[in-house]
């Protein structure tokens, strides 16, 4: 096997046996992005090698950084013109761990201006002429197409299982604060949560594990005691193939059909009050004084953060506070829900990265989930189906993930 299509954890095995050099690695990788990088548009910037690594449990594994965290030795642009060759001074604290863990810095990949929903020029690599997902279209691409075996991401709405679904990789967005926020860009400070793309749900632990020094989400593949098959409050956007997808999957896996609690209702509208909200006081500075470099759709999302009534803001916390609190009477004696990871198949063309409706709930409660890829859809691309746990239990959705992952595929 070429050595830039290996996984994470098993290049790393490797290398520490010294059966493969790190030069291998980091060459093949290069090469695959030099032939299809013209095409596929996953990268801002690339790092020059540098010989100095920590021997970490990550040494000198390749991993691309969504441009959302800011790096002391590459351009941090967000996406945006008015960030054009901004230098941090300092890392983003994640991309600080990852190097001290012994991580390449392989280099930037492309995001949605701020992380909004708002597209480069990113293509998914299954077929070029559709939508990656977004905002972190260039980390999935980049995982996906075999550049490099994992990449870091964010999730504010949608923009790490989606993307993952689309591209037909392991997205893992974490519980709410499981990986450090410093030194990224905030989009909504509530709802902003740091993840992994992976070629497989162990690599995705396993580089989390690494990150917060937690052993335990490197966890060996484990049978759920039960899972629930969840078709959400907004089932009625599911196309058919991903439908079929989520049926013929709990038919596998044998799994009890849960419907959501009534408090859960209207989450989605909480979300987008909270989204916009915080959005737009995360961004006032950058709307103010560089209203003209904002791209016109974001700039009028701005504009509607500002017209959220306070109290409707301070109403949709409650909400989501409540539902939080309550999170048990959604899983009813299951392990982990079972649910799709997107609506479809990645829509065709590359001015819209995708609709987040079956994303943005899990997202306002801070549970984590994990993306999986199980089927094809009509048009021959990927469909994923996303594992989600209760708060703070990472540990057990990643290994009731990687069985699911096994059983599936």
């Amino acid at each position: 096997m070429a050595p830039n299509r290996l996984g994470a954890k098993e290049a790393a095995r490797l290398l520490e046996r010294g059966e493969l050099g790190l030069d291998a690695l980091l060459g093949a990788c290069r090469r695959r992005i030099a032939e299809r990088e013209p095409q596929l548009h996953a990268w801002t910037a690339l790092a020059a090698d540098s010989p100095q690594r920590a021997r970490g449990p990550l040494f000198g594994v390749p991993i691309g950084v969504k441009d959302i965290f800011d790096t002391h030795d590459l351009p941090t642009e967000y996406g945006s013109p008015i960030y054009a060759g901004y230098r941090p001074r300092t890392d983003a604290a994640v991309v600080a761990l990852a190097r001290r863990a012994g991580a390449t810095i392989f280099g930037k990949t492309v995001t949605a201006e701020f992380a909004t929903f708002v597209p480069r020029a990113t293509r998914n690599p299954r077929n070029l002429a559709h939508t990656p997902g977004g905002s972190s279209s260039g980390s999935a691409a980049a995982v996906a197409d075999d550049m490099v075996p994992l990449a870091l991401g964010t999730q504010t709405a949608g923009s790490l299982i989606r993307p993952a679904s689309y591209c037909g990789v392991v997205g893992y967005k974490p519980s709410f604060g499981v990986l450090a926020r410093g030194g990224t860009k905030a989009q909504a400070d509530s709802l902003d949560t740091i993840g992994i793309f992976a070629r497989s749900v162990q690599d995705a632990g396993w580089l989390a594990a690494a990150l917060t020094g937690r052993a335990a989400l490197d966890a060996a593949p484990t049978k759920p005691a039960r899972i629930g098959l969840c078709r959400t409050n907004e089932s009625d956007r599911v196309e058919p193939p991903m439908r079929a997808a989520l049926e013929d999957a709990g038919r596998q896996l044998a799994a009890t059909e849960v419907t959501l609690p009534q408090r859960f209702a209207g989450l989605r509208e909480s979300h987008s009050a909270i989204l916009w909200y915080e959005l737009a006081r995360s961004m006032a500075d950058e709307y103010e004084r560089f209203p003209e470099k904002l791209d016109p759709r974001l700039r009028e999302a701005c504009a509607q953060g500002f017209r959220v009534d306070p109290e409707k803001y301070a109403q949709a916390q409650r909400h989501a506070m409540d539902c939080r609190a309550h999170i048990d009477e959604a899983f009813v004696g299951c392990d982990v829900l079972l649910a799709p990871s997107a609506t479809g198949e990645a829509p065709e063309g590359i001015d819209s990265t995708g609709d987040v409706a079956l994303n943005v709930v899990w997202t306002l409660l801070h549970v984590p989930c994990v993306s999986i890829p199980v089927a094809r859809g009509p048009k021959g691309l990927p469909l994923g189906l996303q594992v989600i746990g209760r708060i703070g239990e990472d540990a057990r959705t990643l290994a009731a993930a990687a069985w699911i992952e096994a059983r599936l595929s």
